[in-house]
């Protein structure tokens, strides 16, 4: 990144391959030394590490690449944390409800749930436990990207997949050739995936019936994996989100009016 294009590291940084889930934090709220209390006991070489994201002057002694390369992994993890703390607070959420309902950030693969865009989610709040995973507000599940240049991305810095690669198999939604095409069904949640690869879209579902991995399953029961184990439970700071809370979102949201999907949110300076 040189200076001549003028480009801010935040920017560059989510604008790299991979970092499309990120949105970018304001620095007014990087300066305030609230926001950041205790970073600096979890990530090495805080101080060069900030610097850098807020673009101030470098030390001399980052002219060694190695020792510049550390400081840059280092920078990288400090705006994943602070990015996690950014998205609880209303500025945060509302970038974030745009790229979500601009679909940046995919769409629910359960076929039920009808092109519902996810959102990222982290399984643990601790980096380096769990890479990001998507939230279906539709089916209320979480699921693993399917672009792999997501799978790296870890889970903690957007805040708190479980069949565990079972082995899915092809199955049609109808027998009436030209009405639906193939879908995934999974034996262990015993539900209904779009294929990840567009190459499969067009792939006609009768052409696989209704019944087949139901008759698989009758022929050879031995092969009927059991029940997922776990189940993703939504939490927030740590706290287990009452069933209630549901009913009453689900209240207030017949009363709300949804505002537009784009220009209500991106026209405050970043």
């Amino acid at each position: 990144m040189s200076s001549s294009e003028e480009v801010s590291w935040i920017s560059w940084f989510c604008g790299l391959r991979g970092n499309e889930f990120f949105c970018e934090v304001d620095e007014d709220y990087i300066q305030d030394k609230f926001n950041l209390t205790g970073l600096n006991e979890q990530v090495p070489h805080y101080h060069q590490a900030l610097d850098m994201i807020l673009d101030l002057e470098a030390d001399d002694n980052l002219s060694d690449a190695n020792q510049s390369d550390i400081i840059e992994q280092a920078a990288e993890m400090l705006y994943g944390l602070i990015h996690a703390r950014y998205i609880m607070t209303n500025r945060g959420i509302a970038q974030m409800i745009e790229k979500w309902q601009n679909g940046e950030f995919s769409y629910c693969p359960r076929v039920y749930c009808e092109n519902q865009p996810v959102m990222p989610i982290g399984l643990s709040d601790v980096p380096g436990e769990a890479m990001v995973k998507l939230y279906c507000p539709k089916c209320q599940d979480v699921y693993t990207p399917k672009s792999s240049r997501h799978h790296h991305t870890d889970g903690a810095y957007f805040g708190t997949v479980y069949c565990e690669n079972q082995p899915v198999m092809p199955i049609g939604l109808s027998d009436v050739p030209g009405e639906a095409m193939v879908k995934l069904y999974c034996p262990k949640c015993q539900d209904v995936y779009t294929p990840k690869s567009s190459r499969h879209h067009h792939t006609d579902g009768a052409y696989f019936g209704t019944g087949f991995p139901h008759m698989l399953f009758l022929v050879h029961p031995e092969y009927r994996p059991k029940r997922p184990a776990n189940q993703f439970v939504p939490r927030l700071y740590g706290f287990k989100v009452h069933p209630l809370a549901y009913q009453l979102q689900y209240q207030a949201a017949a009363s709300f009016k949804v505002p537009p999907a784009r220009g209500s949110y991106g026209n405050a300076k970043r």
